[in-house]
């Protein structure tokens, strides 16, 4: 059986290789409901009245050799009254296959009213610059793989859009707007479509109660495939002296133009602010009845809010950290 596993994993891990160009250039997992949506939407960055800087570790099928990792670094604050600016650094490993990126936002914020409630519009642009690289030093017995390490490099683009009216948000935003971005481990293939249209919404009530809470929907739909993904969220916040703890439930669902099997997960996170400080965890579970693994997919998130100003009117917690 683990040699079956192993056998497997191999597989996959090679047909992802071959198509790596068809990845996103950061992949999108729940992480973003861990006090850090600006990993998926870049008019997130600086929206709220604090700097966040973020570090999130995933580690996916626990048990399982070259397993997929994923490491991101992320900060993003505003600069002056509108402008905001926020970088994100990645690593992305699976198996055989990994890719390293960085990219660069600027945000645009606009004030609709300086009322007793936020009322806010967003612009965002993001250009990431990714290195792909194939380990084949491991390959064995097939003459045309040449040993060695094969790596290139390919540059995309996200452009993004957000409102705010209180406790509501929404967010869209267009990931890899470029279709130049070829297959750099084989030149010969023509440019592929990653593009991907990403819509959230959520609205966070109950701030007079003992218990808040945001539901909240998020929709992909990827171009090429049309393939689309939605996650059904629901997030509840306990507040304390200097902090809040929360905790936030996620079901997600893919929807494949010509499915095998559509895609499906079930995520709990657990998280706690403490003045400005932040720590979460997550755990992703497939309920699919094929898998490769029954293990599950675990990720941890730290942070720390830098540059805090005062909360400028009633929002949502993305909006304002009151610790």
């Amino acid at each position: 059986m683990k040699l079956f596993k192993r056998l497997t994993f191999s597989i996959i891990t090679l047909l992802f290789a071959a198509n790596s160009s068809a990845q996103e250039t950061l992949p999108i997992y729940s992480d973003y409901l861990s006090d850090n949506v600006y990993l998926v939407h870049p008019s997130a960055a600086g929206i709220g009245n604090t700097g966040k800087l973020r570090f999130t570790a995933r580690q996916q099928w626990q048990g399982i050799k070259d397993a997929p990792t994923l490491q991101t670094l992320s900060f993003h604050n505003r600069f002056g009254e509108k402008a905001a600016f926020g970088f994100v650094l990645f690593n992305d490993s699976n198996g055989f296959h990994s890719q390293k990126g960085v990219q660069g936002t600027y945000a645009y914020h606009l004030d609709i009213n300086r009322g007793a409630f936020i009322n806010q519009l967003s612009f965002g642009v993001s250009l990431t610059a990714v290195q792909n690289q194939v380990d084949q030093t491991q390959f064995f017995g097939d003459p045309t793989v040449a040993q060695l390490i094969q790596s290139d490099s390919y540059f995309n683009a996200d452009f993004s859009v957000a409102y705010h009216r209180s406790g509501f948000s929404s967010y869209f935003t267009v990931k890899n707007l470029l279709l130049s971005a070829k297959n750099n481990l084989n030149n010969n293939l023509e440019p592929l479509d990653l593009r991907n249209y990403i819509l959230s919404f959520g609205y966070y009530f109950g701030q007079e109660r003992l218990i808040q809470y945001e539901p909240s929907v998020m929709i992909q739909l990827r171009e090429s495939t049309g393939e689309r993904i939605v996650d059904f969220n629901l997030k509840a916040y306990k507040n304390f002296q200097d902090g809040r703890f929360w905790a936030a439930l996620s079901y997600r669902r893919s929807f494949d133009a010509q499915p095998i099997e559509n895609l499906t997960y079930i995520t709990p996170i657990v998280g706690v602010n403490y003045k400005r400080w932040m720590f979460s965890y997550t755990y992703s579970k497939q309920l699919n009845d094929i898998v490769l693994t029954d293990a599950g997919f675990h990720q941890v998130s730290v942070g720390v809010n830098l540059f805090t100003r005062r909360p400028r009117a009633s929002a949502c917690p993305n909006i304002n950290a009151t610790f």
